[in-house]
């Protein structure tokens, strides 16, 4: 029959009929052949190039029997096109027709005749079992179908074919076999060229049993000549003693000073000199002894006996403390209340000759920038103590705390551990900074680990992987730090009395810059011999205009920043500034950061102001809703956790419930459609305290009557309208006093709270005390009582 179908010539390959074959087209005729093809009926006619040179071959170019073939699968790449082809029978080429994108081959398809006589089949197995012993010999096989087809007795033309293909021949004798047409004769070439296959096979399996049985032999000979050489060398020395490959004596000597003059626990001891024993017995030569080494020396440097003076003077440490921190006036009276505690026991300690005093674990809790790291700093300046720090921030591995075993290589003791050796006693003040960012993962739970280490009841006999003996932890002043509580397991919470830092008011910051940092980086910039000082009005414009922090660090940035400008000047020996003033602070900053106080902003329709605690410490927050015709829906954003969302359903709750007393109609929310949104989108809120703060919003905005810029509010609501109590009221209030505001409406069960806030705070600020949500509004809006 003949057809006419798509051509596509290939190069260096030959595909037969009953295989599958991975083609890969590049030139652009042929992949759109394909494309087609696969869009119609798959079919295509594929011919071998005499000359792959040659790159749009015509009919004198290509073989003259090929393979009609059906496209199965197909895959566009960069580089052209994959495609998995099944030949389906033999064809002769007879015309080549060009096409408008790719060439149509007239070709006659070449009928299979089926022959099954007893030569055929014989002929047939014999090929099957020559193939299998192909495979046997490590013939690579891609095709692994035709295993399967040669299993089951296969046509004995489809197996000629299929074995054909998988033939490790050139492609010219690959295209002989294609064109050999009678079945017997081209089932003999196939046995002819798989005989050769096997033959090569054979030969290369025989060369590599004998290459390997050499390597094997020279392996064994040369590993007996080494064990030889070894055991020679082992029995010269054992003559030799001390004097040769074993450890110096006069080393052991030393070590034998260093652990008496230690003064170790008896146990501790023992375990020292058994170690020294082992080294004594072991070949300088052996690894062994640098690991015993290394163990011995930190065994040996460990402060065991080592106590700084117990000096502890009250008036001093308040004084350093003063010295060293402005404010935080009930944080200190706290930490000199522990000092007082520690003195005491200790006085009796002396006297009983007993461990009484188990000490307490202090955490410090605040924003960033307060103090927390420094103020311990000055408790071990005020006590006479060494003071060690180290960060846990990050740290995910219990290895960090409790050290590795000395059985891996590279092992070492845990942060603990190190940080008393570095001490060089065992009572320093240690400080764990950022506890709260302690990580857990496959490795373990570091927080876990801290918990024996920060039990005064546990940590007499704290156990490192690394020492493997008791190390006592009693006489420690442990000091954690931290920015929130949450992320601390409750467990180690527990064990630790927390001490809250809270953010500084404007007036202490003012005190704090005036006295520590404005003076410090004179004397870091070297120009605090050049007496320049800055006004207090340019020190406030500082605060208000580009701060906006419950710590000092931004405060202590932005001055260096002026004295860097003043620097650059001096040593120019241009003009400078000997009194910075506003101007000053605007030339050297740029624009103010914050543009403007609550203070001065209008009083608006729809906007509270709300008050929050961060990370980083109090922070105000505004509620904005909008109101539209629609059908009683309520939308909130601005990324509010589930709490928050909560809070904003109850206020829509009540007002819905308390239309009259609002003036409003009793149908008004199937009418319109509410949209409350808190600004700042990219950061997540949560928490209830919002709840009066989004109540005043929405009434407003439903009223239209607007709110008072000036004031503040936090507290929870409850469908009944109560307002019930919240936490974090200090930092809330420092932050609203921050802002400008001039009144905060706080719960009234919130009032035991306010012996906290600053004076300074009591002082501008008006604090009204609210138990109903009216409470809040009759405060807040401009018109109050709503008239129907």
């Amino acid at each position: 029959m003949i057809r006419s179908i798509p051509l596509i010539p290939i190069r260096g390959a030959v595909v037969f009929p009953h295989t599958d074959t991975l083609l890969s087209f590049s030139r652009t005729k042929s992949v759109v052949a394909a494309n087609e093809s696969f869009q119609k009926d798959r079919l295509v006619v594929i011919f071998t190039q005499k000359d792959s040179r040659i790159n749009d071959p015509s009919k004198e170019d290509l073989n003259q029997i090929g393979t009609l073939a059906s496209i199965t699968q197909m895959m566009a790449v960069d580089e052209g096109t994959h495609a998995l082809v099944h030949g389906l029978s033999r064809v002769r080429l007879l015309d080549i027709v060009p096409g408008a994108n790719y060439p149509m081959a007239v070709v006659e398809e070449i009928p299979e005749v089926k022959d099954e006589s007893p030569e055929i089949l014989a002929l047939a197995k014999n090929i099957s079992d020559m193939f299998k012993k192909a495979l046997g010999l490590g013939k690579m096989v891609e095709v692994f179908s035709i295993v399967k087809l040669v299993s089951e007795s296969s046509d004995p033309s489809e197996l000629t074919d299929q074995v054909a293909a998988v033939l490790d021949i050139k492609s010219t004798e690959k295209q002989q076999i294609l064109e050999t047409l009678p079945l017997l004769e081209r089932m003999k070439m196939v046995m002819d060229f798989l005989a050769k296959e096997i033959n090569v096979l054979e030969i290369e399996k025989s060369l590599a049993t004998e290459t390997q049985k050499q390597f094997d032999e020279n392996m064994k000979r040369n590993i007996l000549k080494e064990k030889k050489r070894a055991i020679d060398k082992e029995l010269n020395e054992i003559g030799k003693g001390m004097e040769d490959g074993a450890v110096d004596s006069e080393e052991i000597k030393e070590y034998k000073k260093k652990i008496k003059d230690a003064r170790m626990p008896k146990e501790v001891e023992e375990k020292a000199e058994k170690e020294l024993i082992k080294l004594s017995k072991m070949s300088s030569y052996n690894p062994e002894s640098g690991f015993l080494r290394n163990y011995l020396d930190w065994l040996c440097e460990m402060p065991w006996s080592k106590l700084s003076p117990n000096n502890v003077d009250i008036t001093k440490a308040g004084k350093v403390m003063d010295k060293r921190h402005y404010g935080l006036k009930k944080t200190k009276e706290r930490i000199l209340e522990y000092l007082a505690v520690m003195k005491l026991l200790e006085k009796k300690k002396k006297n009983n000759k007993e461990h009484s005093f188990q000490p307490t674990i202090l955490c410090f809790m605040g924003p960033p920038g307060v103090g927390k790291t420094s103020i311990g700093r000055a408790i071990a300046e005020a006590m006479g103590r060494k003071f060690v720090r180290i960060s846990l921030g990050g740290i995910r591995d219990e290895a960090e705390i409790r050290g590795h075993r000395r059985t891996y290589v590279g092992a070492l003791p845990g942060r603990i551990i190190q940080g008393i050796k570095q001490a060089g006693t065992r009572n320093p003040v240690f400080m764990l900074d950022e506890i709260d960012k302690v990580g857990a993962d496959f490795r373990g739970d570091p927080s876990s680990a801290l918990l024996e280490a920060l039990d005064p009841e546990q940590n007499r006999e704290f156990s490192d992987h690394y020492l493997e003996v008791p190390f006592d932890l009693s006489e420690v002043f442990f000091i954690a730090t931290g920015n929130v509580l949450d992320t601390i397991p409750q467990a180690l919470r527990d064990r630790m009395e927390i001490i809250h830092f809270a953010g500084y008011t404007e007036d202490e910051k003012y005190q704090i810059a005036k006295k520590f940092i404005w003076p410090k980086q004179l004397k870091n910039h070297g120009i605090d011999d050049k007496k320049i000082d800055i006004s207090d009005k340019a020190l406030r414009e500082i605060i208000n205009r580009y701060t906006r922090e419950s710590g000092v660090r931004h405060l202590e940035r932005n001055l260096a920043s002026i004295l860097r400008k003043i620097a650059k000047l001096v040593a120019e020996k241009k003009k400078y500034p000997k009194l910075v003033k506003t101007h000053h602070v605007l030339k050297f900053l740029g624009p103010h950061k914050y543009s403007s106080l609550i203070a001065e902003k209008k009083n608006e329709v729809g906007m509270s102001t709300g008050l929050a605690v961060t990370n980083a410490g109090g922070e105000i927050l505004f509620i904005e809703v909008s109101v539209m015709p629609g059908r009683g829906r309520l939308t909130l954003t601005g990324q509010l956790g589930d709490v928050m969302k909560e809070s904003a359903q109850a206020a829509f709750t009540w007002t819905r419930a308390n239309h009259k007393l609002l003036g409003l109609k009793p149908d008004f929310s199937h009418k319109i459609d509410v949209h409350i949104h808190v600004p700042e989108g990219a950061v997540p809120k949560d928490g209830p305290s919002a709840g009066t703060a989004i109540t005043t919003a929405l009434v407003s905005a439903l009223t239209k009557i607007a709110t008072k810029r000036d004031t503040g509010m936090t507290g929870e609501i409850t469908l009944r309208g109560k307002v019930t109590e919240i936490g974090g009221l200090k930092e809330k209030t420092i932050a609203g006093h921050r802002a400008g505001l001039k009144t905060i409406i706080i719960p009234k069960d919130n009032k035991k709270d306010m012996i906290d806030v600053p004076d300074k705070v009591k002082k501008d600020i008006d604090f009204i005390y609210a138990t109903q949500v009216e409470d809040v509004l009759s405060n807040t809006l401009t018109k109050w009582p709503i008239k129907n």
